[in-house]
């Protein structure tokens, strides 16, 4: 059985050349990471100012107050990961939420689901350590952005609309942001402004322009380089402990509304911001046919796409297959691939956590020995069952799901029909295969072969009110911990809340010396793995070009415990684009999948950007893509 071929044409071109190549979720962020190659950055400087623009372009999908993960490679190193989350604060305990506050559940909106923000001071990181450019220099897209506006996009305005009501009712704050005074959303096409967070910029950037030059502005320290890295973590001191911070704690004292329709006060602290540092850690890695595929730890879902790879390995040898079960065009292959996506899935649920704070068996999870007993069962029919393993003979410890089984996934908030409370919480895409949008992803290459994937998310305009003099809200990002001290991701102060972020970074050398990166993500909170994988298999298995494997169509399974409030899942559930077409659909419902089928370009906004060193002195490859779904996501290089 032959691998599908690619098609012959897709919906826009894989973008290639020697100078250097960008990708993300909005063609401004992409835009600007360009400009700053094009003038003399790298890598590192284009993505964190692409990053910056971010909040401003996406503000429905991102902010300050979130978080991100990334993984990057500096030209000559090895792969890291970006750590950009943040933990819960040192008052998010079981006992206040339970307790003091009579919560089930940690809430999808409002300050109590607030992390400490990480974004910020990882990009701020990222910037020091690995880049060249000045601060000032960096920010001064997003601030222009900020202060003089940009056309708003569609999806911002649906987003807007739908929480106006809240807004007007509840978070007056975030009323004045982001209505008119007559209490109207802004029409698509409108230019947004946010001066407040443009003040916010503009004040980091006097306070490392203060810590890297003397009185004659000339550089201070032993050098350049010195002063520069010196005026950033002067920079990131002000962000954690200064006005910033400042203006975080004393906004959260005030009780406001939450998605339980009641009003609390938040519990983050300007000393649990200063505690934080963003930064960098080692990658988990999985070797898979002849690649390295590059995930963050279990604080984050990324293994789960490791250990989906290791299974459907196993299946494969388990069976005698070439390789028709990796094959996401057929039926067999999403069934095996679903299957396989769902063993995956059930571990992360049951043994996931921050490691710092409990002990996760990864090494087991990613065996092989592990991976064939998993893959053993895979059977001809879907499953409807959540089956996590007992790696080392450890019994699992499964969240309580029968209030959620079967339920739309949702976000409700007092006094909202559904329609409107579908953006207070990170819903993606409910069960019936309707976006919702919750994240941002970036790529960026350079000629000296610098590559940075990134997926920032949280703190979106729906997340919390607004904070009046930063121009920004909070994140969410604790909805994903539990209530339950026995759950390996239980809210604990100071653990990082198992997030869903997860970028996509591999890597291969061949005999003669040459080497390859790929770098790939997508937003989609749980479906991150998912829509990642088929187009992975696509790209190093069938060996398509990488906007083809981009532009096919996608799928993901709801048959998991969602990661984010209220905690829905749908047994054996299967969300399909419909361009995989009849045949395939009617073959995955003949085996038991309970199919919703979606849009034919609805599912995942993936982008990638990939290097290719040659083992001569002849130039680096580079390339880039990004998707078509959603009209937003655009690539750029030379």
């Amino acid at each position: 059985m032959t691998y599908t071929a690619p098609p012959a044409f897709t919906t826009r071109p894989t973008l290639r050349g020697t100078f250097g190549v960008a990708a993300s979720t909005h063609w401004l962020a992409t835009a600007t990471a360009q400009s700053v190659l094009e003038r003399g950055g790298n890598a590192f400087d284009a993505a964190v100012a692409a990053g910056f623009v971010l909040h401003i372009v996406e503000p429905h999908l991102n902010g300050p107050g979130g978080d991100l993960t990334g993984l990057f490679r500096a030209a000559g190193g090895g792969v890291r990961v970006l750590m950009g989350q943040g933990p819960a604060p040192a008052g998010a305990t079981v006992a206040h939420y339970r307790g003091t506050q009579r919560l089930p559940d940690v809430p999808g909106a409002g300050g109590l689901a607030a992390a400490v923000p990480g974004s910020v001071d990882a990009w701020l990181w990222l910037l020091a350590e690995h880049g060249t450019w000045r601060l000032r220099d960096v920010l001064s897209y997003a601030i222009g952005y900020a202060e003089h506006g940009h056309p708003v996009h569609p999806s911002v305005v649906a987003t807007i609309q739908r929480v106006r009501e809240l807004f007007l009712e509840h978070w007056p704050t975030s009323a004045r942001l982001w209505l008119d005074d007559e209490g109207r959303a802004p029409a698509v096409g409108d230019l947004i402004v946010n001066p407040s967070y443009a003040a916010v910029l503009r004040r980091l950037a006097d306070t490392a322009d203060a810590a890297h030059t003397a009185e004659d502005g000339t550089p201070t320290a032993t050098g350049r380089e010195a002063s520069r890295r010196d005026g950033i973590r002067a920079a990131r001191r002000q962000w954690k402990s200064g006005f910033v911070a400042q203006a975080v704690e004393r906004f959260l004292r005030e009780p406001h509304r939450h998605s339980d329709g009641r009003d609390h006060a938040g519990v983050l602290a300007a000393t649990d911001m200063a505690a934080f540092e963003g930064g960098d850690e080692d990658a988990v890695s999985l070797d898979f046919r002849g690649w390295r595929v590059h995930k963050t730890g279990p604080w984050g879902q990324g293994p789960v796409l490791l250990q989906t790879l290791a299974i459907l390995d196993a299946y494969g040898r388990l069976h005698g297959l070439g390789d028709e079960h990796l094959d996401p065009s057929t039926a067999f292959g999403v069934h095996v691939i679903a299957e396989a996506e769902k063993l995956a899935l059930a571990d992360r649920d049951a043994w996931y956590g921050d490691p710092a704070f409990v002990d996760v068996p990864l090494p087991t999870l990613l065996s092989a020995e592990y991976a064939r007993s998993r893959a053993a069962l895979i059977g001809e029919s879907a499953s409807a069952l959540l089956r996590p393993g007992s790696p080392d003979g450890r019994a699992p410890h499964l969240p309580d799901t029968s209030a959620g089984a079967g339920k739309d996934g949702l976000a409700e908030v007092s006094g909202a029909d559904s329609e409107s409370a579908g953006g207070t919480g990170e819903r993606t895409v409910d069960r019936h295969g309707q976006t919702r949008g919750d994240t941002c992803h970036l790529d960026v290459a350079d000629a000296h072969g610098n590559v940075v994937t990134v997926t920032p998310s949280g703190g979106w305009l729906q997340s919390s009110p607004t904070i009046p003099e930063l121009g920004f809200c909070l994140g969410t990002r604790l909805q994903m911990t539990w209530l339950d001290e026995g759950s390996p991701s239980a809210l604990r102060p100071g653990a990082r809340p198992r997030t869903t972020l997860s970028a996509t970074l591999v890597t291969a050398s061949a005999e003669d010396g040459a080497e390859q990166v790929v770098a790939l993500g997508t937003p989609g909170g749980d479906q991150q793995e998912q829509w990642q994988l088929p187009a992975l298999l696509r790209m190093l298995v069938g060996g398509w070009d990488p906007q083809a494997a981009i532009d096919a169509p996608a799928f993901h399974t709801t048959s998991h415990v969602s990661s984010f409030w209220p905690r829905v899942w749908e047994p054996a559930g299967l969300v399909v684009e419909d361009r995989v077409g009849a045949d395939v659909i009617d073959e995955l419902r003949r085996r038991g999948h309970r199919v919703t089928v979606s849009g034919p370009w609805t599912l995942g906004r993936l982008s990638g950007a990939g290097v290719l060193t040659p083992a001569d002195s002849s130039p680096r490859r580079l390339w880039a893509a990004a998707n078509p779904r959603g009209v937003q996501g655009y690539a750029a290089g030379r």
